[in-house]
């Protein structure tokens, strides 16, 4: 039997291409008491306050200081059947009905039960308050928790909700014929999934949500024409990454420019490839100690997640501009559209500064960029640049955006002793 699971169990317990707060392990089951938990979790999950499309709960994994506790303890082999039947029955007391993906898995020869559940498109949903009572309120996730969605909290959730995400709607006008399956497959490759060795592509796609029947025939949604057609600028004009290469001077002559098409993950990896191509390592010694002084152009790792940053939290909705990336002699810029999310001021993208939670703009693209490791865990990623900019000797970034909100810019410097970008 085939996993259920878009990500390999191992990936799962240690958070390699998932964030902890997506997953809750729970030690053992008990209808009474883990059976409510997991009802309100599995209610708060498909609720998917911050767009970050749902999460797992795994039942049979001990939990220590927010990490899994492995070997597992595992569940009694003759107990899953009964756990999936409880579970399947007593979704059907959320309001609306979710009922999750059940994914029994092995490890280390202990059985456990795997809970999946995807954002909901018929969001928001309720949960019992206790087993016994008819009683339901809203529950979310606020990182690592379940919680009551009451005041504010609730007011958002009920707004957000009438709104499905651009990258997880339907294209009923294109058909699963728009997708290439060996792209699907080298994806499943990549993340170590267990749904590569189904031989059947269309129920691949259907486990990875990648698409949705209607009307009796399956369509694509809009991430898998991103990720897995050969062109998505076809159906999503701006879907590409423009790289200019300026000339030192005032002038301000080009003397390169370069297009990068193709699925976002190809497009990506090929830009990133090109652009630390221009970036020379610097070592100096020094007379008085042993140690030399190692920097860059500009590190690789600032890079990668400013560039990998532009494409997942850009629109793709009505925007016809790339995702531009300017290399002058003295800095990197890269450019995307529009700007950031409302609750995102420029204060927040200050050194020593937190960048609050707000919905991602892209769920599921954040999501897939994770799973192939090329997205950080959500916040993380502006303190990153900062460090790594710190360690190199650099300058540090600077971060542009009007109050209309229309473009968003990120400025590398180039580090001070370094002699401009190399040559093509």
């Amino acid at each position: 039997m085939f996993s259920s699971l878009p990500i390999n169990i191992d990936n799962l317990l240690h958070f390699r291409g998932v964030e902890s707060a997506r997953v809750e392990f729970k030690r053992s089951w008990d209808e009474k008491t883990t059976g409510l938990q997991v009802l309100k979790t599995i209610c708060a999950f498909a609720n998917d306050f911050y767009n970050d499309n749902g999460g797992y709960l795994i039942i049979g994994v001990e939990e220590q200081q927010g990490m899994a506790v492995l070997p597992p303890v595992g569940l009694p082999p003759n107990q899953l059947s009964n756990i999936q039947k409880w579970i399947r029955g007593h979704c059907k007391r959320l309001d609306p009905e979710v009922q999750p993906i059940l994914s029994p898995e092995q490890v280390e020869g202990r059985h456990l039960l795997v809970v999946w559940v995807p954002a909901s498109d018929a969001r928001p949903h309720q949960a019992p308050v206790s087993l016994s009572g008819r009683d339901k309120t809203y529950y979310i996730r606020l990182g690592e928790e379940t919680v009551e969605a009451t005041g504010k909290l609730l007011t958002d959730l009920l707004s957000m909700c009438a709104k499905v995400p651009f990258d997880d709607r339907r294209a009923p006008q294109f058909t699963v014929h728009d997708l290439r399956a060996t792209l699907v497959r080298e994806f499943l490759h990549e993340v170590s999934s267990n749904l590569l060795q189904d031989p059947d592509d269309h129920e691949i796609y259907r486990r990875l949500r990648l698409t949705w029947r209607v009307n009796g025939h399956e369509v694509p949604r809009n991430v898998a024409l991103l990720f897995f057609a050969d062109d998505p600028e076809i159906t999503f004009p701006g879907a590409r990454i423009e790289v200019v290469h300026f000339a030192p001077g005032a002038d301000g002559n080009t003397l390169h420019e370069q297009t990068f098409r193709g699925p976002l993950p190809h497009q990506l990896k090929s830009c990133l490839t090109y652009l630390k191509s221009f970036s020379t390592l610097y070592i100096q010694k020094h007379e008085d100690r042993p140690e030399a002084s190692h920097w860059a152009s500009f590190p690789p790792a600032a890079l990668e997640e400013t560039l990998v940053n532009a494409v997942f939290h850009r629109s793709y909705e009505g925007i016809y501009e790339p995702t531009k990336v300017y290399l002058f002699p003295d800095r990197l810029e890269v450019t995307s559209y529009p700007g950031p999310l409302p609750g995102l001021e420029k204060r927040h993208f200050e050194a020593g500064q937190r960048v609050p939670l707000v919905p991602a703009r892209n769920r599921r693209i954040g999501e897939m960029l994770k799973e192939l490791r090329l997205a950080e865990a959500r916040g993380t990623g502006v303190p990153k640049i900062f460090q790594a900019l710190v360690n190199n000797g650099s300058p540090p970034p600077r971060y542009e955006f009007d109050e209309q909100r229309s473009y968003f810019t990120v400025i590398l410097p180039i580090h001070g002793h370094s002699s401009g970008l190399g040559e093509i």
